[in-house]
């Protein structure tokens, strides 16, 4: 039998070979992270909306830090081995603090990051008024990124903004330029139509290509059949459980505002004895009754 791969990179490299496209599910916190990989997903994903929105309750402006990242990143890699896709946004800032993001997330657990191509004070993908900078600057942070890598299979992906600023054969002359560079994978942000996916993987070829379907953005809820049959190798779903949770979040803070008691929406709520489960609650209960027996005994002597 197969030895699993060792490092976070190398699992994630692994997992694109063995799935097409790759599902890489955005997992918010810890917890998320138990739950997908019990629902058979093999990566996941931290979005920086995601921190920015969950972890801090501000808008994805380029308010959080590396840090603040990081500090997901430590809790989610500490709960499963499933290799962590994480969002670098632009690497918060020059050469030698993208060096500097690469390293901190290697540590902290990470697979692999995305740096994007939009300026540092950045937008959503899906938003109007994105600004980007030129194609060399952005292929500066690439090669930064990748020179300061101290695992080789650490996966240093380039996002491109450019198709909705500057329309699809700039944004593919803008991916090819950022594989040169050194790129390992190429995420195609806010494309439009399977035919542009095509355009972007032929233009490519082996160098893997990914698709952001992200919810109510601009890119259509492509099926996997849709976008294999357009040779993408990765699908990403970054926020679609947190904005499931979000919303039933809502809906019980309403009922236990509105009618006193939360009793008409518990029959939506995970049981304890399901979260115990997922955690291995009794595993952990067996343990420490094993500890404390083992101390008892030494007091009798």
């Amino acid at each position: 039998m197969p030895s699993k791969p060792r490092t976070p990179g190398a699992r994630l490299r692994a997992a694109i070979k063995t799935e097409r496209p790759l599902q890489v599910v955005g997992t918010i916190n810890a917890y998320c992270a138990l739950l997908a990989e019990r629902a058979g997903f093999r990566a996941i994903y931290l979005s920086g909306a995601g921190v920015a929105n969950a972890s801090h309750g501000v808008p994805d402006l380029g308010i959080t830090s590396l840090n603040d990242v990081c500090e997901d990143i430590r809790r989610i890699t500490a709960a499963t081995d499933l290799p962590l896709l994480v969002d670098a946004d632009t690497g918060w800032g020059g050469a030698f603090m993208i060096a500097r993001t690469v390293r901190e997330m290697t540590r902290a657990g990470a697979a692999g990051c995305h740096l994007e191509d939009q300026v540092q004070a950045k937008r959503c993908g899906h938003r109007p008024g994105k600004k980007l900078v030129g194609a060399s600057e952005m292929c500066d942070r690439i090669k930064s990124a990748v020179d300061a890598r101290t695992d080789d299979s650490f996966v240093v992906m380039a996002r491109t903004d450019a198709h909705a600023i500057e329309g699809l054969a700039k944004s593919i002359d803008r991916a090819l330029a950022y594989a040169d560079a050194g790129a390992d994978m190429i995420f195609a942000e806010a494309l439009t139509t399977v035919a542009e996916y095509r355009a972007f993987t032929g233009a490519l070829g082996k160098v893997p290509v990914l698709a952001n379907l992200t919810e109510f953005g601009k890119t259509p809820l492509f099926t996997l059949a849709e976008l294999r049959s357009a040779g993408v190798a990765l699908a990403l779903y970054p926020l679609g459980a947190f904005r499931a949770m979000s919303r039933a979040v809502e809906d019980v803070y309403s009922a236990i505002r509105k009618k006193g008691t939360q009793a008409s929406v518990v029959d939506r709520m995970q049981t304890r004895a399901q979260l115990y489960d997922v955690l291995g609650y009794e595993e952990y209960e067996r343990r420490l009754d094993r500890l404390q027996a083992g101390k008892g005994r030494g007091r009798a002597r």
